[in-house]
């Protein structure tokens, strides 16, 4: 199972890789503006954080739903296909593969983590990592035309889509109490933690930047999209050695790792909002992707695996929180900020990742 799971993983990052290193860049050569960039962007991660209030309401992540997921998602990638020079009908294809997306992850997390435990759970995920950065260094040899990078999006959706609903399978005739069944949900409360959580969002807001417009902003500011593809990979290298060897870092105090990884992700930030155009400095702020994603996220799942009965509410949670409604205000305000304010960019991403380093900060003080 452990290596079907890593399969997926590549295939599953290497989807999301083309969506966010060239789909913004393709919208660009088409003719969106950034703002376009930026509302298209922010509705797959508003879809996320909605998604999860339906568990609330007794909506079941079982097997059906997961399958009627990966149907979704495939069926939005293709979607791409015929909307791709029109806002509406994009935004719409869009908001089909987030559904799609939302619910993927968080199943086959919660998987990973019961077949695999936090301390080896990377080096199964690097297989994403490698996902990610495979097809980042093929694509930008294609890329000559919007539509080759829509053919190769639809092509890791129907890959992931058949090694998903294959995981999926197994899992659902190997147990009668299907995974998917609803968690208890007076077991999840997120107030008592609420700056967590913050933390968490937070986080993910500072991410809009380089999420959605690394890219652009670096081609713009003369370094080439070859080089900005070496920038994107190389952070990826990093991510995967960290994976690999986090292990005994998780083994120490994981509220604490929480806090410096939030404050190295402003530091990185600031690096790219003061040295736009120095490659060197670039690839400094690149290496620190190995603590502001890669450990950042081992350590945010294993805190949450720990602290709530409700796992699999928790991970879903924690998705539609972060990467969802965090991903959505990243998205929109980074639109907006490269519209009017493009030098303020990734410093409005740096003040909220050091946010996010005090509400961490603040949670761990409550716990002593």
């Amino acid at each position: 199972m452990s290596l079907i799971i890593g399969i997926f993983y590549f295939f599953y990052f290497a989807l999301i890789g083309v969506h966010i290193i060239f789909v913004p860049k393709i919208l660009s050569m088409v003719g969106y503006t950034a703002m376009d960039i930026g509302i298209i962007f922010a509705s797959a991660p508003l879809v996320r954080f909605i998604v999860p209030f339906l568990f609330l309401k007794g909506f079941k992540l079982d097997h059906k739903a997961f399958v009627a997921a990966l149907i979704l998602m495939v069926l939005g990638a293709i979607a791409f296909y015929p909307a791709l020079t029109s806002f509406w009908p994009l935004l719409i294809s869009n908001i089909i593969f987030g559904i799609g997306i939302s619910l993927l992850l968080p199943y086959i997390e919660v998987i990973a983590l019961e077949h695999i435990g936090k301390e080896s759970y990377g080096k199964i995920r690097l297989f994403g990592s490698l996902g990610f950065i495979a097809v980042a260094l093929v694509l930008v040899r294609y890329l000559d035309e919007p539509k080759i990078g829509i053919d190769f999006l639809i092509a890791m959706a129907i890959a992931a889509t058949v090694l998903g609903a294959f995981i999926g399978t197994l899992e659902h005739k190997k147990s009668s109490t299907d995974l998917g069944m609803i968690d208890n949900i007076q077991s999840f409360n997120p107030l008592p933690h609420l700056s967590l959580w913050t933390g968490f969002l937070l986080m993910q807001v500072s991410f809009g930047p380089f999420y959605n417009f690394f890219t652009i902003y670096a081609t713009d500011h003369g370094i080439s999209l070859d080089t900005t593809v070496w920038l994107w990979s190389f952070g990826v290298v990093v991510e995967i050695l960290m994976f690999y060897f986090q292990g005994p870092l998780l083994r120490t105090n994981l509220y604490k790792l929480l806090q410096l990884t939030a404050f190295f992700t402003a530091l990185r930030w600031l690096i790219v909002a003061a040295f736009p155009d120095n490659i060197i400095l670039l690839f400094a702020s690149q290496s620190l992707h190995a603590l502001s994603f890669a450990l950042f996220h081992t350590v945010s799942i294993s805190i949450l695996f720990s602290l709530y009965q409700a796992k699999r509410l928790a991970q879903q949670f924690f998705f539609g929180i972060s990467y969802g409604l965090g991903g959505f205000l990243g998205a929109l305000g980074s639109g907006v900020l490269y519209q009017y304010a493009p030098a303020w960019l990734f410093i409005g991403g740096s003040i909220t990742a050091l946010g996010a380093g005090i509400s961490f900060g603040i949670h761990r003080s409550r716990l002593r």
